[in-house]
């Protein structure tokens, strides 16, 4: 039986909160913050009440479930017309994309790399283009790994068509990489010194004491192992490829090799980099490694999210449709009464007419 929109979304938050790549591992006492987070997404209100400026967060691997965000389609004109550019400008790959995503029971699951990426960048970039036509643009945006190629494309450095082009090659380059994977680990950065090594790097810094270990197997495992022999809580991450490790460089420069063909531009809305961690300036936005590097380079998701929210310009931070990067962000100093503001927005948040 279909879960209703709303149901549907929020039984996908309660399995990302406890499995997906970016989480917190719940010990018992984090439930209340679990039941918080669900309750915020099941209560946010329309989007009319948003006062703020909107920086709208746009996940990445890991934040991917079964007919993600497809209540949508057909329903929300903006975000449908945007998700059938994508599949079109896919070619031969895009009709089974598309069913595949409809489907309750693909036959190809959704986390292997060739739909989960060009998924995710899909669905991203049309929840932009579905909040824009709802009256709310977004003043910054802020994206996780393939998020951020999202936020390239809706903010006009390349083409949706071309962004289609890229995520087909990219998962394709990230398909022919060795094995491996990634560790959801609960540790700051410093306490994972003594597990690294060779290509098992930190691929993303997600919060003060969250991150993502990256690399090759069979050290990926062996890194585990040492792990949680020093005491550490970590996860499997769902994901068969070692994003953002050395190991993905033959990969990005496929990807540089895409880019360089295409005219690149300096981004119409401004996008806070989690490569960087900064702002992305008008010369990186049109340099093709700047975008293709960020595959083998690891996410810096707090010092981005830390220099969006202490720039002055408080914001309401929204994630639409996937539940990834909103409790992590919750936990900033600067999200409280009178300061930034969190929300998630499930389907319904959305005016959808019934498909015809």
């Amino acid at each position: 039986m279909e879960l209703p929109p709303s149901t549907a979304f929020l039984s996908h938050s309660a399995r990302w909160f406890c499995h997906g790549s970016h989480t917190t591992l719940v010990r018992p006492a984090c439930r209340g913050l679990l039941k918080s987070c669900l309750r915020t997404a099941a209560h946010a209100g329309p989007m009319r009440d948003i006062r703020q400026p909107v920086a709208l967060l746009l996940p990445g691997q890991g934040a991917q479930f079964p007919r993600m965000a497809a209540e949508l389609y057909g329903g929300q004109p903006a975000f449908t017309a945007a998700m059938d550019e994508f599949f079109d400008a896919c070619g031969a790959q895009g009709s089974k994309l598309r069913e595949e995503w409809l489907s309750g029971d693909p036959e190809v699951p959704i986390d292997d790399v060739t739909r989960a990426q060009p998924l995710l960048f899909a669905v991203d970039h049309a929840i932009g283009r579905a909040l824009i036509d709802a009256g709310t643009p977004p003043r910054a945006l802020l994206g996780h790994s393939v998020g951020e190629l999202a936020a390239a494309a809706l903010t006009g450095v390349f083409s949706l068509a071309e962004g289609a082009e890229l995520m087909c090659r990219r998962a394709e380059a990230a398909r022919l990489m060795p094995p491996g994977g990634m560790l959801a680990v609960a540790a700051a950065p410093d306490d994972l010194t003594p597990y690294l090594g060779g290509d098992v790097v930190i691929g993303a810094w997600n919060a003060p004491r969250q991150c993502i270990v990256s690399g090759p197997e069979p050290e990926l495992t062996a890194a585990q192992r040492a792990i949680r022999d020093g005491g550490l809580m970590c996860r499997r991450v769902r994901a068969l490829q070692p994003f953002h490790s050395p190991v993905l460089r033959p990969a990005a420069e496929e990807l540089r090799r895409c880019l360089a063909g295409m005219t690149l531009r300096p981004p119409a809305i401004p996008v806070r980099s989690c490569r960087t961690g900064r702002w992305v300036t008008a010369e990186e936005a049109v340099t093709p490694e700047f975008w293709a590097m960020q595959l083998a380079d690891p996410v810096l998701f707090w010092p981005a999210l830390d220099g969006l929210l202490g720039d002055g310009q408080g914001y309401t931070l929204v994630e639409a449709c996937l539940s990834q990067l909103a409790p992590l962000a919750r936990r900033h100093r600067a999200v409280r009464p009178g300061g930034s503001a969190v929300v998630t927005l499930g389907p319904d948040a959305f005016a959808v007419k019934a498909p015809m």
